[in-house]
């Protein structure tokens, strides 16, 4: 039986410990699932990768990136300013620039303005 193509537990092949999806040893976690515990890297080197093919990616595989458990660090709490800095910008996404009301919901950046704005002849027809 052969090894699998990205298993490169020494990284003499890639540079860093490389692994095949869903071969990683355990206390390494990518930055969603260290994110999901209530962690950050906290400035620590890369510990090692894991690749695989995808076509979506455009050379055809895709990477994410591990980092050591034992050295991560809590995530940072969220302060009054940078809530208050996060509700403007959410508020700004969702107000139409066309016609200054909030839409409720994030407007389109495709269309630049809110639906009613961008279309105004299907409100007459649903009528």
């Amino acid at each position: 039986m052969s090894r699998p193509r990205f298993w490169d537990p020494d990284g003499t092949k890639f540079g860093v410990p490389t692994y095949p999806w869903r071969l990683a040893p355990d206390g390494l976690a990518t930055r969603a699932q260290l994110r999901a515990a209530g962690l950050r890297p906290g400035g620590q080197a890369i510990a090692a990768q894991i690749l695989w093919r995808s076509r979506r990616a455009r050379g055809g595989i895709r990477a994410a990136y591990l980092y050591r458990i034992d050295h991560a660090k809590p995530v940072r709490p969220m302060t009054p300013g940078k809530r208050a800095a996060l509700t403007k910008a959410m508020a700004a996404r969702r107000t139409c620039p066309n016609c200054r009301i909030d839409a409720g919901y994030c407007i389109p950046r495709s269309l630049g303005m809110c639906v009613p704005c961008a279309f105004p002849d299907d409100e007459q027809r649903a009528a």
